[in-house]
């Protein structure tokens, strides 16, 4: 086995490495597929020049504009014209702000420079440095926002993967307390963090789907959280079964056979989550469906088999210095599991009652929640200089901040739509731009700021008016447009994925335990902790961080990842729990399996935690709202959930949770259950 995968590794090496040259951060790929806004991009593509682009350079001097700055204002327009293939004999029209500190200008870009909107960004930025002490200048616009995305995501996946890695380095260490043994783990969880960025690529070959540095980056947490909880598990139970049996291999077989199920069903239950995104229209939460289950798959692949074989080759030496010795009890009854079970099983009502209570005051949280981050505040820890811009010529121009709208014709209603377009109260102007065979752009200059109230029913009013003079022979779209649409599709995908995924799961559970009663229970007890989380998040990140508001993916994500992932923990448990139940009964057996299981499921939660914890350390808002979420989630659903409430819901109903299986029925149970 260890020389399959060494050749797997050389060989997959590559690929993996090839990831990034496929990875897209385009704004048509964060986009729903069937919006309008995604079809305006499209149809730009087929307009002379490419898809439209657009530079906004805003010149300020804060004690007052001097004479010499609009003479500098102009040579740098006229550099970036002839830079960049405009008409540079065009004159300026440069626009002076009402407090005559600022001067501010537009330039359209050729599709080649939006192609390259880092290179087109940073040339602009470069050509404009030679300006005047004391005149400061900011590139801003839709094209240098994109590029000062692209600029922080490309730092992503390398730094994250070195953070994770540490974190998971240290936890290791401290768990297990041995110079070894961590290694192992780790060593493991790295091949499997390799193979999933390869078959994620060969896949990409196959099949036309998105990859973007979101689910690229969520990959690696996936991948590293996911393959270290099997690894706890396993050996946890492999070195349970050391004291039983003379020879590592038998203790691994026996291990595998133990810990085996409730890792299948683990992973199958994350995987089902996540294939349930495909069904989600948002290109970037779709597409993290297949790179998220193949991320899964390696991780389960691996620690079945690559795994085991390491341990076992190590024998148990890799335990040093606390060596699991042939014959020794295995003593989990004076634990302080085991006194939490006992403690348990006297309070079972006030056990789930009380946790519930309080989790549900939490989730009051979420009323109010603000799921449209705008988007210059997309940026944590540093503004960059095109949030910084645009920002400024919100506070200097507040009657000329109006974000550009893109209405897409068709030739033959082209006048029909620009009458209707122009002849609106909440637009500025529209005038006919490029035109090709099957397109004309109009360009439409809103009245009101970027994202606010009254953009957002300008644009809702727009679509209405145009489609009502011409069906859908007429498109809008623009940044806000986008933004608008994103937000809306992400609503409609909660309401169709997140049912998904609990089905999925029932189903899963169901199959696993044998049981209607135990699924239905368990799927509450991680449903009713991601409210909680998200209502204590939200309060977090509105009144402590100071985020503009929850970006709209946020909470199907955090959803996917709690329900799934939680679920994890309640098949560690409750498969552990059945096992001892067919012999003690479902009292006792739940009192021991938590006694034997406590230890690792806290382990494995804070480890999944502290690997989400990680996002957090990124300088994109979305990002570090997801992080904070599963990892607070994953918190409350080790230290609470699993360990309090789970346990006495099932020592509760006692036998009834095994309904309508044979345990259900077992009579040694129902003597148990009495007491």
């Amino acid at each position: 086995m260890l020389a399959v995968w060494i050749g797997l590794v050389v060989g997959g090496y590559s690929l993996a490495g090839k990831l990034d040259s496929v990875t897209r951060d385009g704004q048509a790929d964060y986009l729903p597929a069937s919006a309008q806004s995604t079809k305006v991009l499209q149809a730009e593509t087929e307009l002379p020049g490419g898809e439209n682009g657009l530079l906004v350079v805003v010149s300020e001097r804060s004690d007052g504009l001097r004479p010499g700055d609009r003479e500098a204002v102009v040579r740098g327009h006229a550099e970036l014209a002839q830079r960049f293939g405009t008409d540079a004999d065009a004159p300026p029209q440069i626009v002076e702000s009402d407090d005559g500190t600022a001067l501010m200008y537009t330039l359209s870009l050729e599709g080649d420079a939006v192609a390259e909107d880092a290179g087109s960004t940073a040339d602009a930025r470069q050509l404009l440095t030679g300006q005047p002490d004391g005149l400061d200048v900011y590139v801003t616009g839709p094209t240098p926002l994109g590029a000062d995305m692209d600029e922080v995501f490309d730092a992503v996946d390398s730094r994250l993967l070195l953070a994770t890695a540490v974190v998971v380095a240290l936890l290791l260490i401290l768990t297990y307390r041995s110079p070894l043994l961590w290694l192992v783990p780790l060593a493991s969880v790295g091949v499997a963090a390799i193979t999933s960025m390869g078959v994620v690529y060969a896949l990409t070959q196959v099949f036309d789907f998105t990859i973007t540095s979101m689910s690229s980056a969520l990959l690696i947490v996936l991948v590293f959280g996911a393959g270290t909880d099997y690894a706890l598990l396993l050996v946890a139970r492999y070195r349970e079964e050391l004291h039983r049996h003379a020879r590592p291999i038998d203790a691994m077989l026996a291990a595998l056979r133990g810990a085996g199920p409730a890792i299948l069903a683990s992973a199958a239950t994350v995987v089902a989550g996540l294939l349930c995104l495909l069904a989600a229209d948002l290109n970037s939460i779709s597409s993290l469906g297949p790179v998220g289950a193949a991320g899964i798959g390696a991780a389960l692949l691996v620690m079945l088999t690559l795994f085991p074989a390491l341990l076992v080759l190590l024998g148990r030496r890799v335990f040093w210095p606390f060596v699991p010795r042939l014959g020794a009890e295995v003593r989990a009854s004076g634990s302080r599991w085991a006194r939490l079970g006992e403690l348990v099983a006297r309070r079972r009502v006030v056990g789930w009652v009380a946790p519930l209570m309080i989790l549900g005051g939490l989730a009051l949280g979420t009323i109010g929640v603000n799921s449209a981050l705008p988007q210059l505040d997309q940026f944590a820890r540093s503004t960059p200089e095109s949030v910084t811009g645009a920002k400024l010529i919100e506070e200097r121009y507040p009657d000329q901040g109006g974000q550009p709208l893109t209405v897409m014709s068709r030739p033959d209603h082209s006048r029909e739509v620009l009458a209707a377009v122009g002849s609106m109260s909440g637009v500025v102007s529209a005038e006919i731009g490029r035109t090709s065979d099957d397109w004309v752009e109009i360009s439409v200059i809103p009245a009101d700021s970027p994202e606010s109230a009254g953009e957002t029913a300008t644009i809702k009013q727009l679509r209405e008016n145009v489609r009502e003079v011409a069906g859908e022979a007429a498109l809008v779209g623009g940044p806000s447009a986008e933004k608008l649409d994103e937000a809306e599709t992400n609503k409609s995908d909660r309401n169709l994925v997140m049912p998904l995924i609990l089905l999925a799961v029932l189903v899963i559970l169901g199959l696993l335990l044998r049981a209607i009663v135990a699924p239905l229970v368990l799927v509450a007890t991680v449903v009713v902790p991601y409210f909680g989380a998200l209502g204590l998040c939200n309060l977090l990140f509105d009144h402590v961080l100071g985020f503009a508001g929850m970006e709209s993916s946020v909470p199907l994500i955090g959803f996917l990842f709690l329900v799934a992932l939680g679920v994890d923990y309640n098949i560690f448990l409750m498969t552990r729990v059945r096992e001892e139940a067919n012999r003690h009964g479902t009292v006792e057996g739940t009192k021991r399996g938590l006694a034997t299981t406590g230890g690792v499921i806290t382990s494995a939660g804070v480890v999944l935690a502290a690997t989400f914890a990680v996002l957090a350390s990124l300088p994109l808002v979305m990002l570090v709202e997801i992080g904070i979420l599963v990892a607070v989630g994953v918190l409350i659903d080790t230290l609470v959930v699993r360990s309090i409430v789970v346990p006495a819901l099932t020592m509760s109903l006692g036998s009834r949770i095994w309904w309508p299986s044979k345990l259900w029925r077992a009579s040694e149970d129902s003597v148990d259950d009495r007491v």
